[in-house]
């Protein structure tokens, strides 16, 4: 009798077994019955205009646009306010991933969030797609196999700023640097271009990403004689900079002040009588083509201001993400991350975009330069296309990176 107990026990316990290892090895088409999607962003803060409401939007539109399910799922978009706290975008990842269940976050402006929140995704095994950020270090030293950094990055803006002021013969460079890990980036990948084009940097100071004046430190740049006072930051502090940069008389004493990283809204709230002039690398403007004067037509109605390079990312990467779940017919993370890289991105904001094995998405790159005041034809009407940089030329090569999931060789 014992031993009838024990062989049926022995056997309902292989069954379990082999039940579980069946499913371990199956992949569940969509996990929780919905693919949830976080938008985890600036909604108040110093980079709100480059992100934040906009970011929101682009994501919803994109949701919108793919009809609101895959594979017969409904699509969720939730939103959280990081402040600009690593520890609080942090917390809030965790608490989605892991009690709200979401399957990929979005927009992530911010570098030292952008770094923090992509280990995250690989630990738990969900996808984080950067379109806010800029820092190299995401797809270099810092990849993982989880995240994609989609619009640009600092490597690609100093190619293209950092080459066409060199060859317009400005050698001597200052840089006025943000001190957190986008600035940092920025200024090493522009050095990095600038030395190589036998250029020199005079000079540099790092300022707290809050500081809102920063007239010492524009002086000092001043008084360094460099021929480029360069601006290796970002948000609201960069647009106070470049005012009192033109009130400090720096460009009427002959130097190019070097906006690295300038979004078209900042523009906006510089005017061209002040932005005028300045040479900018850029992944998007919305007058670009047709395709993309359509696509920025729909997100002006809802935003009532043209979309930057952020929010046509955050739009096409959701789609592009949304794409990948269909054909992978999964939303396991892993499937799909594959599927992103081998699906080409051709849309309005790239055509023959590809995800590399670094989490790179590599596309065509624009420098561009700020029109007169007399040039313009009308509001929003603010670039004139000086170069194009090809995406092979554009990132940073393969041979080059640091990233471990390279294959050297």
């Amino acid at each position: 009798m014992t031993t009838g107990r024990h062989t049926a026990f022995a056997a309902a316990a292989a069954a379990v077994l082999f039940a579980n290892s069946v499913n371990a090895q199956t992949k569940v088409p969509i996990s929780d019955d919905v693919v949830k999607i976080g938008v985890l962003t600036d909604m108040s803060g110093q980079f709100s205009h480059e992100s934040g409401e906009g970011a929101v939007t682009a994501v919803k539109m994109a949701v919108e646009d793919f009809g609101g399910k895959v594979l017969g799922k409904t699509i969720e978009v939730v939103v959280a306010d990081h402040q600009n706290k690593p520890d609080i975008a942090l917390g809030l990842a965790r608490k989605w991933i892991d009690v709200e269940k979401v399957d990929m976050i979005a927009n992530l402006i911010n570098s030292s969030i952008a770094l923090g929140v992509s280990q995250l995704a690989k630990e738990k095994n969900r996808i984080a797609i950067i379109n806010g950020s800029g820092s190299s270090r995401i797809t270099n030293d810092a990849c993982t196999p989880n995240s994609i950094h989609y619009a640009y990055d600092t490597y690609a803006l100093a190619r293209g700023t950092g080459s066409a002021l060199l060859h317009a013969n400005k050698k001597k460079w200052y840089f006025l640097t943000a001190d957190y890990a986008f600035g940092h980036a920025l200024e090493a990948d522009t050095s990095a271009v600038v030395k190589g084009l036998g250029g020199e940097v005079v000079g540099a100071t790092r300022y707290p990403i809050e500081t809102f004046d920063q007239s010492s430190f524009l002086l000092q740049a001043q008084a360094s004689k460099a021929e480029v006072v360069a601006l290796a930051g970002s948000g609201n502090v960069l647009v106070n900079s470049i005012k009192s940069a033109q009130e400090f008389g720096i460009q009427k004493g002959g130097q190019t002040l070097a906006g690295l990283l300038v979004w078209i809204t900042d523009v906006k709230a510089l005017g061209l009588q002040v932005a005028q002039g300045l040479i900018l690398t850029n992944a998007f403007y919305w007058d670009r083509d047709e395709e993309t004067r359509a696509w920025s037509k729909r997100f002006s109605e809802r935003m009532k201001r043209v979309p930057h390079m952020g929010d046509a990312g955050d739009y096409s990467s959701t789609m592009h993400y949304l794409k990948a779940i269909q054909a992978a017919g999964t939303d396991d993370a892993q499937s799909v991350m594959a599927k992103m890289r081998e699906l080409p991105v051709n849309d309005f904001f790239a055509k023959n975009g590809r995800i590399r094995e670094d989490g790179r998405m590599v596309h065509d790159m624009y420098v561009y330069e700020v029109k007169k005041p007399s040039e313009s034809k009308g509001d929003w009407d603010f670039y004139k296309l000086r170069e194009v940089i090809p995406g092979d030329h554009a990132f940073r090569p393969l041979k080059d990176s640091a990233c471990p999931l390279v294959k050297k060789g």
